[in-house]
């Protein structure tokens, strides 16, 4: 009885440090409003407890995670077309968040939504991704899986980058190797530069070019000595904020309309707004001059808040 007991106790402190170990919280949504009833949907419950499955319970890096460290984040897969031989179409809403020290509040990391994930899936197939075999057994079967792992990496490189000068680095590289070993087929998309400007190729070909290495810098300001020192030195974190944001323009003055800008600023604008709203009136024109250059597609917010 008592080598039962110890037994239990170990394997509980085991489960409890695997549980503990993995980098995500994530939740995982299948959506198929728009597949017809003659497909049967419990296929598409089984396919988001699988994901469910792959995302949370993998080790995704060497890091140890706390329960409290964990990185919440949502992962929507919108099923709008069900094609021949299992194959689907569908549009992947990403979103990811990092708490700010001393706050209850949770900045975005990314909010995005890729169009273009097109699958194959069996009921009950396992769900299989190997670094070094990104193409798997069969391309439509592996795109699921190196779409998912690609966003797990850059969510993980953007979480590193915020709270360490350059601290997403191997994470990027990861997700990189996944761009350069990615599932080639027909109607398969998203991997190559050709495939279109706003797409995963160019997402971490801007996160990898040392061309772009402000970028990360800007991060890194944007979090840690930025909105990280918001609670106790609120003006260092708003000036902070600002030298992010000269960083970003310098990159943008350089190269215009990079995807990296714009993929900033889609997650990043309301927050920027309300910072800023509470400055100076120098902050305030100065962030304006900055923002107005970089994201005109917000201009109006940014008028409304800080003019």
């Amino acid at each position: 009885m008592r080598k039962l007991i110890v037994f239990l106790l170990v394997c509980t402190l085991c489960l409890r440090t695997i549980v503990q170990a993995q980098e995500l919280q994530a939740n995982i949504t299948v959506l198929a409003n728009r597949v017809p009833s003659s497909v049967d949907h419990k296929i598409f419950q089984t396919l988001q407890a699988a994901l469910i499955t792959f995302v949370n319970n993998r080790k995704w890096t060497n890091e140890t995670f706390q329960q409290n460290e964990r990185i919440v984040c949502n992962f929507s897969l919108n099923i709008s077309q069900a094609l021949d031989n299992n194959e689907f179409q569908a549009a992947l809403t990403v979103q990811a968040a990092r708490p700010v020290f001393n706050s209850s509040y949770s900045s975005p990391l990314i909010n995005m939504i890729d169009e273009n994930v097109i699958f194959r899936y069996v009921e009950f197939q396992p769900m299989d991704f190997v670094e070094t075999r990104v193409q798997g057994s069969e391309p439509f079967a592996a795109n699921l899986t190196a779409v998912f792992a690609y966003y797990i990496y850059t969510i993980l490189g953007l979480d590193f980058d915020s709270f360490s000068l350059r601290g997403g680095d191997p994470y990027f590289q990861k997700a990189q190797n996944i761009v350069d070993n990615a599932p080639e087929g027909s109607n398969i998309v998203g991997w190559k530069a050709f495939d279109g400007v706003r797409n995963r190729y160019w997402l971490m070909e801007n996160l990898t070019n040392s061309k772009y290495t402000l970028i990360h810098d800007a991060f890194y300001n944007y979090y840690r000595l930025g909105l990280d020192q918001m609670y106790d030195k609120e003006t260092d974190g708003r000036t902070a904020v600002l030298n992010a944001l000269n960083q970003l323009n310098t990159v943008n003055t350089e190269t215009p309309n990079t995807m990296i800008l714009q993929f900033f600023f889609q997650s990043k604008a309301n927050e920027i707004s309300k910072i800023f709203k509470k400055g100076t009136p120098d902050e305030k024109s100065r962030a304006l001059d900055l923002l107005t250059k970089m994201d005109i597609g917000n201009i109006n917010l940014y008028k409304q808040d800080l003019q």
